[in-house]
């Protein structure tokens, strides 16, 4: 069964890509979830006209992506946490941690776009990095320090 793509589907492909599947995948989940329409004529011009906007909409929030990238030089936000032995953390830093802070400087992040793998639980500085487009990519600095009186 070939179809074309509405979404991008993982291990599949991206929007508008025709592909060939089998006929129970196709019919049973790509179709009734609306993440592909079947090739024909008529849709394959539809999708033409699709991918054409989707590339302008694209180079505009690369744009836009790129002015942001711009205000993250030289930014940084520090944290000050417990911790015990060997500069372990009591708890954690998380990428929802860092969006907070991030907030309260100004700058609106999605936590999400945030690439932290894994909570951050020693003292010390972090370079993480946060992936505002497909293509535009900053890396953060993230300070952790030990809460005084310790």
């Amino acid at each position: 069964m070939e179809l074309i793509l509405k979404e991008d589907v993982p291990k599949l492909g991206s929007k508008g890509d025709v592909v060939k599947v089998a006929e129970g995948f196709g019919r049973n989940y790509l179709l009734p979830q609306k993440l592909a329409i079947l090739a024909n004529k008529g849709n394959k011009a539809v999708i033409e006209q699709m991918k054409a906007a989707g590339v302008r909409r694209s180079a505009k929030e690369k744009a836009q992506a790129e002015e942001l990238a711009k205000q993250f030089d030289g930014l940084s936000v520090s944290f000050t946490r417990k911790s015990g032995e060997n500069d372990h953390l009591f708890g954690s830093v998380t990428s929802g941690d860092i969006a907070e802070a991030l907030t309260k400087k100004g700058h609106d992040v999605d936590r999400r776009k945030i690439q932290l793998h894994e909570p951050l639980k020693t003292l010390g500085e972090f370079s993480v990095p946060i992936k505002l487009h497909r293509d535009v990519t900053v890396h953060l600095k993230v300070v952790i320090e030990k809460e005084a009186g310790e």
